[in-house]
């Protein structure tokens, strides 16, 4: 076997390292661009922190608090035209996947004519003027701080797609699970089901390869011991060194879909967040998991089935290809657990609609890279089957 792997990111892991952001901003221009959410109280005081920081090493500040999520090409347009009249040199993404898509979206636009939206993955490629690029996250599942990806939609047609190119990898990551400790149970819940499926879908990739396997196997198994923990413990270390191995557990996994990419899920759970924007992108994986499991394990028997012994050990009897034909119960089982067992009726989405994303769920091509090809009308049963699910 043969691959290649790139990942030009430095990671900085590790609680309280977000007071070395100003360093590394500083190392990399003179003046940044921070790209939030309106600030509130969770994400109000590590905003300060990095603008202290970026101030101490003698670099501006100018701050985009426009990010909204399942971000829009006019918020990324808005943000791109701010950074051009600053004259800004880095930008910042500080926040869940939202804000650091934003900030790449930005350093492309701020450096490049037209709309960041002309940038996609297949059309034009950003040049080597995007602006460098910090990511600092505050959530535990997106993976965007190590990735080449940033997401965007365009409200008119519901299309949600991404650039993607290596020219935005972040220069600098800055894993600070401090800034986790305040994160809600379910925003938790959702994002970490989204670190595991990034883990799971580059494992069960067609273009993987052995050392983003290793990758994704821990990452998984830093899931499955620490998530539940992160969203129900009682005790202050417990759960601090749970939010620790979530934040591993993302970091991994996002460097697992730097490698080798995502599959069926991720292409359907971002036309419902396109045609849904209320819908949570961990969210949308949930609503899809449990039909995806049983449709795709019988085409993939060996990984499946050594994954679902990890999430449920009393299993570990089986032969891996025994245990894969639990693999869709033991999902339900763990969706349910983290309280992310949820329906589309319960979320207001109508089956007109779901006709709509189903029809849409070749647009990306994530699913040619799923161990079996899912059918327009085989991700429509899916969808169906989530509509009423209890």
């Amino acid at each position: 076997m043969s691959f290649d792997y790139y990942q030009p990111t430095k990671i900085i892991f590790g609680n309280g390292k977000i007071s070395t952001i100003g360093e590394e901003a500083c190392a990399l221009g003179k003046r940044v661009l921070i790209a939030t959410v309106p600030l509130f109280s969770a994400i109000e005081g590590g905003f300060q922190k990095i603008k202290k920081s970026c101030e101490d090493a003698g670099v501006e500040v100018i701050h985009f608090d426009g990010v909204i999520p399942n971000p829009t090409v006019a918020c990324v347009e808005k943000g791109s035209q701010l950074a051009r009249d600053k004259k800004i040199d880095v930008v910042i993404g500080y926040g869940g996947g939202s804000s650091m898509d934003v900030a790449k979206a930005i350093a492309v636009g701020a450096t490049h004519p037209g709309s960041p939206w002309d940038y996609l993955f297949f059309k034009k490629a950003p040049t080597k003027a995007t602006l460098p690029i910090i990511s600092v996250t505050t959530t535990s599942g997106t993976g965007s701080q190590v990735t080449q990806v940033s997401v965007m939609t365009e409200t008119e047609t519901h299309a949600k797609s991404a650039i993607y190119h290596e020219n935005v990898f972040p220069k600098v990551a800055i894993i600070d699970p401090d800034l986790m400790a305040t994160l809600p149970p379910h925003i938790t819940a959702s994002t970490g089901f989204d670190a595991f499926a990034h883990a799971f879908e580059a494992y069960i990739h067609s273009g993987t390869n052995p050392y983003i396997e290793i990758l994704a196997l821990k990452a998984i198994q830093l899931v499955r011991d620490n998530l539940i923990t992160a969203i129900k413990g009682t005790n202050v270390e417990e759960v601090k060194e749970a939010r620790r191995n979530m934040a591993m557990a993302d970091t991994f996994a996002g460097l697992c879909i730097a490698g080798a990419g995502v599959t069926l899920p991720h292409g359907v759970g971002m036309m419902i967040s396109g045609f849904c924007p209320h819908i949570m992108h961990g969210e949308s994986l949930a609503l899809t998991y449990p039909d995806f499991m049983r449709f795709t394990a019988p085409s993939a028997p060996v990984k499946f089935g050594f994954v679902t012994k990890i999430f449920d050990p009393g299993l570990s009897e089986l032969s891996d290809v025994q245990a894969s034909e639990k693999a869709g119960e033991v999902m339900d089982g763990f969706l349910k657990e983290i309280g992310m067992w949820l329906n589309f009726e319960d979320m207001n989405v109508s089956m007109e609609t779901l006709r709509e994303i189903a029809d849409h769920s070749h647009d990306l091509p994530d699913y040619e890279n799923n161990p079996k090809i899912a059918e327009i009308d085989d991700i429509y049963i899916m969808l169906k089957n989530a509509y009423l699910r209890t």
